[in-house]
């Protein structure tokens, strides 16, 4: 299977989580800068046009791009604090992104700081296509960054339910 991961602002994937992505399948982590690439979801579709991915897995801002990249794929998401109702910096969110109802999986802190939680759900009401098979894990412990312990976790149990 390919995965499409996505870092977040000013981040990228380490090696750590690469390997434990790789047990699922063939990982694509390109290097996205957010501040100079306005358009980065576009960027992202154009670049892997000729991909067939099984699944998007993103994290703050990519988790962000990996929702939208997500319902225009239409294939499964594993989003970890997605910053989906408000971002530090602009991002074009493009009208062909769909309003697909493949399943997502998110993972938010409840300790978050950057990412407000409460926003995060208020958005989900808004926003989600009714028939999203939709798995919420809120994290009372879990801060901005994810731990390796969480991340492998929630990555088991996305996979098995695919």
């Amino acid at each position: 299977m390919n995965i499409l991961y996505l870092h977040g602002l000013g981040s990228k994937l380490n090696e750590a989580k690469r390997v434990r992505l790789q047990k699922y399948g063939k990982v694509f982590a390109p290097n996205i800068d957010y501040h100079n690439i306005p358009n980065a979801i576009e960027w992202v579709l154009g670049k892997y046009a000729d991909t067939k991915f099984g699944a998007v897995i993103g994290s703050s801002m990519g988790g962000f791009a990996g929702y939208y990249i997500s319902n225009s794929l239409n294939v499964p998401a594993l989003l970890f604090n997605p910053a989906l109702k408000t971002r530090s910096t602009f991002q074009q969110i493009p009208e062909n992104t769909g309003d697909s109802s493949s399943l997502k999986q998110l993972v938010i802190g409840q300790r978050d700081p950057a990412v407000n939680p409460a926003e995060t759900l208020d958005f989900l009401g808004e926003h989600l296509n009714r028939g999203t098979d939709l798995y919420l894990h809120l994290r009372p412990e879990m801060e901005h960054q994810v731990p390796l312990d969480c991340f492998e976790q929630e990555l088991k149990t996305f996979f098995k339910r695919l």
